[in-house]
This record gives C-alpha cells, sequence and structure tokens, in this order.
C-alpha cells in the first residue's frame, strides 16, 4: 500500500512543474504558430511545413553531449543549464510576437525563424529537465514521476491551446505571446531552489568521451537499432494526428474561442484524469501492459478525429474528441517516457535520453511536414483514417520489447515490482 508521502513529494512535484515548462513551448510552435499563420492568410500547405521549425527536437541529441560534459559556474551541473536555456527560451517566445507573418515574404520568414529559435531553446531545455527528472528519481519512482512530468507538460500545453487561443481572439499577438512567455517564471523560480541530483556515476572527463560513449554504450546493446525503430514507431499515428488540429477545427467552422474553451474545460479535466488514471495503472499494471493498454486507446482517440470530420461542426461531438485525445494521447505519452527514462544509462543520461527522445520526436517534426499536403490531396476523414492505420507496425513491435506477460529487465525491475503493488 503506497503513503501519500510516496505519492506527493518533492521530486514527484519537480517532475510536474519542469513538465509545465517543457510543454508550454510545443504548442507555441504548433497550435499558436499554426493559429496566427491561418489569420494571416498563410496557405494550408505552408502551415503543414512550418512543423520543420520542430526540428531541433529530433536534433537534440547532437549538441546534448555537452550537457553531460560541461557545468555553467553556477547553480550546478543540471540545474544551471536549466536557468539559462528557460530565460533563452521566454526571450525567444516574446520575440516571437513581435514579428507578423503578413507582412510578406520578410515577415513571414522572421516569424518562422523567430520560431526555430523557440524550438532550439526548448529542445535545450527538455535535454536537461529529463537528465535532471533522470537523476532525481529514484528508479522505483520512474514510472509515477513520468506520469507527473506528463502531467504537467499536458497542463503546460493545455494553457497554450486553451487559454492561448481565448485570449487571441481578445487580444493582439503581440500581447498573447508575451504572456505565454511569462508562464515560464514560476519554473524558472522553482529551479532556483530545488536541489542538485546526486550522481553517483562519474560524468564524462573529456569532449570525446561525452559524445562517443554513449553511442558507443547503447549501440553495444542486443538488437539496439530494432529498439530505436519501435520508439520511432510507437506514437507515429497519434502525432501525426495532431501536426494539424488546428486549422481542422477551424476548418469545420469553430471559432478559436470555441476550440480554446473546449480544450481548456474538457481538456483540462481530462488531462487531470489522465494524469492520475495514468500513475495507478503504471504502478499496477507495469510498463509493459501499459504500453498495450494505452497504444490502443491512442489509436481509438486518432479515429475520433476520423469521426468529427465526418460530423463537422458539432459543440458536443468535439468536446468528446478533445476530452479522449487529451485521455489517451497523456497515459501513452507517461508510459512510453518512463520506459525510455529506464533505458538511459545514468553516466550519459542527457545524450543517451535525448538520443531516444529525438526519435520519438520525428513523426511529429519531419513526418508531420507532409500533413499538410495529405490533408489537402486526401481530405480530413481519410487523413485521420490514414493516421489511425499507420499506427499498427508499432503496435505489433510491442511484442519484442514490452511482452504482455512479461517484464523486461531494461525497466530496472520497475514494473516487476510495481505490478504487485496495491494502490
Amino acid at each position: 500500500m503506497f503513503t501519500l508521502r510516496q505519492l506527493v513529494n518533492r521530486r514527484l512535484l519537480t517532475a510536474f512543474i519542469m513538465g509545465v515548462a517543457s510543454g508550454l513551448p510545443l504548442l507555441i510552435t504548433i497550435t499558436l504558430m499554426q493559429a496566427r499563420a491561418k489569420d494571416a492568410s498563410v496557405s494550408l500547405e505552408s502551415i503543414g511545413l512550418m512543423s520543420l521549425v520542430g526540428l531541433p527536437y529530433t536534433l537534440k541529441f547532437v549538441w546534448a553531449p555537452l550537457f553531460d560534459r560541461y557545468a555553467l559556474p553556477f547553480l550546478g551541473r543540471r540545474r544551471g543549464w536549466i536557468v539559462t536555456t528557460q530565460v533563452l527560451l521566454m526571450l525567444a517566445i516574446w520575440g516571437m510576437g513581435l514579428t507578423d507573418p503578413a507582412q510578406g515574404s520578410f515577415g513571414l520568414w522572421t516569424f518562422v525563424g523567430v520560431g526555430f529559435l523557440v524550438t532550439f531553446f526548448s529542445a535545450s531545455q527538455d535535454i536537461v529537465i529529463d537528465a535532471y527528472r533522470r537523476e532525481d528519481l529514484t528508479t522505483a519512482e520512474l514510472g509515477l514521476g513520468s506520469s507527473y512530468y506528463i502531467y504537467g507538460y499536458r497542463l503546460g500545453m493545455l494553457a497554450v491551446s486553451g487559454g492561448g487561443l481565448i485570449l487571441a481572439d481578445i487580444l493582439p499577438w503581440s500581447l498573447v505571446f508575451f504572456i505565454m512567455g511569462a508562464c515560464l517564471i514560476p519554473a524558472i523560480i522553482a529551479t532556483l531552489f530545488i536541489p542538485e541530483p546526486v550522481v553517483t556515476e562519474a560524468p564524462p572527463r573529456s569532449l570525446r568521451e561525452s559524445v562517443v560513449e554513449p553511442f558507443k554504450e547503447y549501440f553495444n546493446r542486443d538488437q539496439a537499432w530494432l529498439m530505436l525503430c519501435f520508439i520511432l514507431l510507437y506514437k507515429v499515428g497519434d502525432n501525426l494526428a495532431a501536426a494539424l488540429t488546428t486549422p481542422f477545427y477551424l476548418d469545420l467552422g469553430f471559432t478559436k474561442t470555441e476550440v480554446g474553451a473546449i480544450v481548456k474545460l474538457f481538456g483540462f479535466w481530462a488531462t487531470l484524469l489522465g494524469g492520475f488514471v495514468g500513475g495507478v495503472v503504471l504502478l499496477k499494471i507495469g510498463i509493459n501492459r501499459a504500453l498495450w493498454l494505452f497504444g490502443l486507446l491512442q489509436m481509438a482517440s486518432t479515429a475520433g478525429f476520423a469521426l468529427l470530420a465526418s460530423r463537422g461542426h458539432d459543440l458536443v461531438l468535439l468536446g468528446g474528441v478533445i476530452s479522449f485525445e487529451n485521455l489517451a494521447s497523456g497515459m501513452g505519452t507517461a508510459a512510453f517516457v518512463a520506459f525510455m527514462a529506464s533505458l538511459a544509462n545514468k553516466r550519459f543520461t542527457a545524450t543517451q535520453y535525448a538520443l531516444l527522445t529525438s526519435l520519438m520526436g520525428v513523426p511529429r517534426v519531419l513526418l508531420s511536414s507532409v500533413t499538410g499536403f495529405l490533408a489537402s490531396s486526401m481530405g480530413w476523414f481519410w487523413f485521420f483514417t490514414f493516421c489511425t492505420i499507420i499506427a499498427v507496425p508499432g503496435m505489433l513491435m510491442l511484442a519484442r520489447f514490452a511482452p504482455w506477460r512479461q517484464e523486461r529487465d531494461n525497466t530496472s525491475g520497475l514494473a516487476k515490482a510495481s505490478s504487485d503493488v496495491v494502490v
């Protein structure tokens, strides 16, 4: 039986706060960027291509070794970098509000360029936050800690996709982006007070060691390449479907206020429920079975968008689709993040975890860049049907890497221990 102290403690609350800081900028360069471009009459194909500003999320493993090797002269190896990236990220978001994609090609390219800076600093923040969380949480807390992190992550996303869109209907875009950037201030303050994690493994002593050894250690493992393929495919359908939801809602005739209100009212409570249920289910059935269950729910939530496309403007159905998507995607990501965290060697936490999460972001960035063309040629119904079907290969690979009846050793005993716990 778990005590309140085990379910709510400083490490878990830190994971939650850092999740909010990580989730907030993601939808600034997806939801708000798409809505701003739509207001400026940018074409759907160009809006789809804008997802390429998220390239830093898929390439962050390239500069992640710098965070393993070097420490800034203040706040410690992890916290110093976290505060620095958070401040730069806030400034970049404010800068995005000063650009206008409606002012010809120069205005559009400037808007996209500043958006790229937002994703670069956001990806850098994620590298160090992921490393901090892996080093701060105990092995037994990985599953629940990942759930808290995703819980905060989804709330950060909701602050943008819900509150940001509502504000955009009543305030100028420059002020909307300023408010969104200021939402990072609580996380900056929290970082100043949390302790630096204690790591017994010695950090890399040279840049070469921090670059070469993490990849060498990982790729010497059995089926390392096939594992990367699984990570690439597990959430591909869910990510492709989410790439164009904002223009999809607007094309169906929903106003920004309607979308924002539904996201805020229904999505918020679905996220609360998803964060709690996801954590409890992870503890009770283990990571492997959670990956199966949550993966199937993700596919069902994607199919919900196809149903909405066939029905058109229906506020009740919109609320159901958004609620189910927040619930299913949040739980699926929590299990997946816990799975990947268990694979990272603590000596190279930043680099190895960045490699794994970079692949997780490929569908959202590189593959999503063509979603505008797919949606234009296929229509919304068949586009979301395609996104549902393309999730099948990743689900089939679960039989190899997360068999239903057996917890793998790479979870460090987490799921095996948690499956016997009654909450």
